[in-house]
Formats: structure tokens, C-alpha cells, sequence
């Protein structure tokens, strides 16, 4: 791996087992690293009452914004207390490196928890087509992605390759604008 690489600060995907993610994220954030966890709200069992909650939308995943050596390090002191490992690439057999664009569209969506975004496996994107555009206004501002057809609406997918994809709520024609091929941005 090239020496700027490793001392580039990128966004990583990373499991983490036993559903410890949390403590991951607060361990992090205690050393000012940052990270992203995709969240929403769901009702928990609690006794006898039903308690609304912020939890993971995935089990085990975490974005991390480090350089790969300072990852690897913390992977190293960590293992026995918070063991991870990276989302390698197939093809490249390489972490995933998620362009810094492509995961603020990511958050920009995700981060929201409005209970009408769906979140997609990969499995669920590859398979459909759809126009890259970008929105010009409303709470997704900004986001760029692809513009298709989920549960029977028009909403724009921020998906990252090999790890999941989140969709927004139905956005309205009007607020999306076509990226020209050359343009994109998360390549």
C-alpha cells in the first residue's frame, strides 16, 4: 500500500462483533477519531411496555474517518476487548475506502432517522438501474445518488458498494437534478 494512502485520513467500513458497536463508537469518540453508525428508531420489549429506541440499523457495522495505520494500531490494542476487522473489497482484496462525498450523502440521509428512509443490502441496488442526479433543496440538500423506484416511490439511494445503501423518502421530481457522467463525484 502506498505511504500516502496509510497516512490519509479515509472513511473505512468495519464489523465489529458481538454487537458492539456502541462501545466501539464510544471509545472513539473519546479519542476524537470519527466514525458513523447508521441508526433509526425501533420498540423494545421492556417488562411489560413497549420502548421506542435509538438502536443500529445494522448489527456489528461501523464507518471509521482515520488513517489506515492509526486503524490499525487501534485494531491491534483493541482485539481482545472490541475485536474488528475491515470490509475487504472482492475484487481488490483491499479494505473498503468509501469516497469522503459519497459518505456525506450517506450520512446526510441516514443521519436523519426519519422513519420513512428504507435501508437496502447490496444485493437489493445491484440489480436496478437508475439515473445519478443530485437534490436542490429540502432536508436532503446536497445528497447525490441515484434516482429509482423503492416501495413504489421515487427516492434517491446513497448506496456504498459491498456494505449497504440507504434511500430517502419519496423526493419530488422538481428537487432533482441529472449529474452529468463526467461529473460524478464518488468514483
Amino acid at each position: 500500500m502506498e505511504q500516502e494512502t496509510i497516512n490519509t485520513n479515509h472513511w473505512y467500513a468495519l464489523r465489529i462483533t458481538y454487537s458492539r458497536e456502541m462501545a466501539l463508537k464510544e471509545f472513539l469518540d473519546a479519542e476524537g477519531i470519527g466514525n458513523f453508525i447508521p441508526m433509526h428508531y425501533d420498540y423494545i420489549r421492556k417488562g411489560e411496555h413497549r420502548v421506542r429506541r435509538l438502536v443500529p440499523v445494522v448489527h456489528n457495522l461501523i464507518f471509521i474517518y482515520s488513517t489506515r495505520q492509526r486503524l490499525d494500531v487501534i485494531k491491534k490494542e483493541q482485539e481482545y476487548r472490541l475485536p474488528m476487522r475491515y470490509i475487504m473489497n472482492a475484487e481488490t482484496r483491499q479494505p473498503i475506502v468509501v469516497p469522503i462525498k459519497q459518505m456525506e450523502s450517506f450520512i446526510a440521509v441516514a443521519g436523519t432517522y426519519d422513519e420513512q428512509v428504507v435501508y437496502l443490502s447490496p444485493e437489493e441496488i445491484t440489480l436496478r438501474k437508475g439515473m445519478r442526479v443530485r437534490i436542490n433543496g429540502g432536508p436532503f440538500e446536497g445528497v447525490e445518488g441515484v434516482l429509482m423506484r423503492v416501495k413504489n416511490d421515487r427516492r434517491v439511494v446513497v448506496s456504498i458498494k459491498g456494505v449497504m445503501a440507504v434511500a430517502t423518502h419519496f423526493i419530488h421530481p422538481s428537487l432533482v437534478t441529472p449529474i452529468p457522467e463526467d461529473a460524478l463525484t464518488d468514483h
